[in-house]
């Protein structure tokens, strides 16, 4: 009788123990819904912490191996920053469900990969079975800016079909590297060439025209498309299209047939860049 009486205590004081640590983590929860942190807030909260440190326990050998791994994490996300291009502005989490051996939550993140931004949404289900924990990401919802990229749909869509974030941010770190590059390179040749170069939709589209000032009606269209394959891997595609009056048609029929050839073939032996530039040269001088 005595033991089935301990047993019954006992069961109380785990099931006790239990709603504790629920109460807690939902409190933590509270806390942390909402809250927002920039880079910047990060890293001064660090050095507000270091100096505090330092200043109370200044001579102590641990205060100085505690500011050596501050500035070496410090040094650390500087680095992945520059490396990914990826910077978080905002984050937060919010219960969902919680049982013995399920949590679901509810992710809110946001910030920006060079010039692209983004905000993701998504729940995160955590099972825990025998000691080990597994994790899944389900309803993944992505919002990206600037919109009405098709390449940039397409792969917003799949990422969340995939539902993998590794995947996403990975393929996004590419994505954005090329999309700046693209930008800088529109920008150079229309500062460079602003006779000769336009931008129909601007730095953001993905299209310069090539207008020679001696001929009217004489234009060259470089288009400079970004693919993403299945699995992610962004590629740039160029290609070359032509818009020739009748009578420089009739002129120059072969030259102007080969142009489109010629100008992937200088893209691979030369480089995007370059080959624009000899384009752009050998356009100019077109009468």
């Amino acid at each position: 009788m005595d033991s089935d009486v301990c047993q019954v205590y006992e069961d109380e004081i785990q099931s006790l123990k239990e709603e504790i640590k629920l109460l807690a983590e939902k409190y933590e929860d509270s806390q942390q819904e909402s809250t927002f942190f920039s880079d910047e807030e990060i890293l001064m909260s660090i050095k507000s912490f270091q100096r505090e440190l330092w200043g109370e326990s200044e001579g102590h050998e641990s205060a100085v191996d505690l500011k050596a791994e501050l500035e070496s994490l410090e040094t650390c996300l500087s680095f992945l920053m520059k490396l990914t291009g990826i910077q978080f502005t905002g984050h937060s989490k919010k219960t969902l469900e919680r049982t013995r051996d399920k949590t679901v939550r509810k992710h809110r993140l946001s910030g920006n990969c060079r010039s692209l931004s983004f905000q993701l949404e998504f729940q995160l289900l955590e099972m825990q079975n025998k000691g080990n924990v597994s994790a899944a990401i389900t309803d993944l919802s992505i919002t990206m800016e600037p919109r009405g990229n098709s390449d940039l749909d397409k792969f917003v869509s799949s990422s969340e079909k995939r539902g993998s974030l590794l995947t996403f941010f990975r393929s996004l770190s590419s994505y954005a590297e090329w999309y700046e590059h693209r930008r800088f390179t529109f920008l150079h040749f229309k500062e460079k060439y602003p006779d000769i170069v336009t931008l129909p939709e601007g730095l953001l589209g993905d299209y310069i025209l090539l207008r020679n000032p001696k001929t009217s009606g004489f234009e060259l269209m470089i288009v400079w498309k970004i693919h993403i394959d299945e699995e992610g891997k962004p590629t740039p595609v160029l290609d070359l299209l032509t818009k020739v009056p009748k009578p420089v048609l009739g002129q120059k029929m072969a030259t102007i047939e080969n142009a489109p050839t010629r100008f992937r073939s200088m893209l691979l032996l030369v480089g995007i860049e370059e080959a624009i530039e000899n384009l752009v040269n050998i356009f100019s001088s077109e009468r």
